[in-house]
């Protein structure tokens, strides 16, 4: 039986796209393990999946000084020792990797056991923990044009993000239905992130009353960050959090307003809903959201907001403009070739199994 070492952690766009792999790597026959950290948010999304989990030591690598700094070096050392012995264990013939610190000493580890590792880069421009392991990586997936420029070019394949497949598969209906809607008015579905924006959040229910006169809003909003005055709200439904109902949420969606996470908005090219993307800012940020961003505008996926430019006039207006020519940006989406991405990054790892 062909094996397979998962790695990544740390957000939930380091995960994710592990996760949706999983069902055409086990049609396929491989035995699945997964690397994390001992105690990341991957730990229980693995476990949920039924996936062997391991967790090693992990440090951050930080471009700022921080007294971490001086610990956390002996962590990543302490996490490639853990690797080596796991991978001289498991014998796997491909790992795969979806980036994250904790998956550097995994990475590390694989290129020493000769065992062929293959990465992904989700945003435009390579991270810290990706810079790292490209060296010792097989193959570099990615998401964006632009990103084969940072890229070796023997290394460098566009991918796109791989995308669980149940999200392509919602009912509408259910969807409005969940959130007690009717079905004659058009939905907004708003996603501050996995961690939830405050500053989306304010803003959305600032103008609540205005945006209930035309649409019914579904609000993702974060852990800790409903709003209890406006649960009896008519027409607003407010979660913190949704895994199984999010894809019927997404085919009564009608426009959505996210964060612009490479993730996240490669799902919204997958089940091409228009959408308005206000990117974390670059005080917040290495920046890395508001490259995607503009990328996806420059192909005409999305219309961007920067936050320093955002205000209520501004995203009521916006949202007015893009309901009204949501067609262009569906047909947009719709002739992208990145529709593929699960099979496309599959083939790489089996070349690369086939190769060991």
């Amino acid at each position: 039986m062909k094996k397979i070492v998962l790695t990544g952690g740390g957000t939930a766009g380091h995960v994710t796209p592990n996760i949706a792999l999983l069902p055409r790597l086990k049609e396929l026959g491989y035995e699945i393990h997964y690397i994390g950290s001992y105690d990341g948010m991957e730990r229980k999304l693995i476990e949920q999946c039924k996936i062997p989990y391991y967790g090693i030591s992990s440090g951050k690598l930080r471009r700022y000084f921080d007294w971490k700094n001086f610990s956390d070096p002996f962590k990543v050392i302490k996490g490639y020792g853990q690797a080596r012995r796991l991978l001289k264990k498991l014998k796997p013939d491909v790992v795969f990797s979806k980036g994250g610190f904790v998956s550097v000493p995994v990475v590390l580890a694989a290129k020493r056991r000769k065992i062929p590792a293959i990465i992904h880069e989700s945003d435009i421009t390579p991270g810290l923990a990706n810079k790292l392991a490209i060296p010792n990586a097989s193959k570099v997936c990615c998401n964006f044009p632009e990103t084969m420029n940072y890229l070796p070019k023997e290394k460098a394949v566009l991918t796109g993000s791989p995308i669980r497949q149940e999200l392509l598969s919602g009912d509408k209906s259910r969807g409005l239905a969940y959130c007690g809607f009717t079905p004659g008015k058009p939905v907004i579905l708003i996603i501050g992130g996995s961690a939830g924006s405050q500053f989306i959040n304010e803003l959305v229910r600032h103008i609540l009353p205005d945006l209930l006169k035309t649409y019914q809003v579904v609000h993702l909003c974060g852990k800790g960050k409903l709003d209890d005055s406006l649960k009896a709200t008519q027409g607003y439904a407010q979660f913190e959090y949704i895994n199984q109902e999010l894809r019927d949420i997404f085919a009564m969606a009608d426009i959505v307003i996210s964060r612009a996470g490479a993730n996240a908005i490669c799902e919204l090219l997958a089940l091409r809903k228009p959408n308005i993307l206000i990117p974390l800012s670059a005080a917040a940020s290495r920046g890395d959201q508001i490259l995607n961003a503009h990328s996806f505008e420059k192909q005409g996926f999305s219309m961007v907001i920067e936050e320093e430019n955002l205000s209520d006039v501004v995203l009521l207006k916006a949202i007015q403009e893009l309901f009204q020519s949501r067609d262009k940006y569906i047909d947009a989406m719709s002739r992208s070739k990145q529709f593929n991405s699960v099979e496309t990054v599959v083939q790489l790892i089996e070349e690369a199994a086939r190769k060991k």
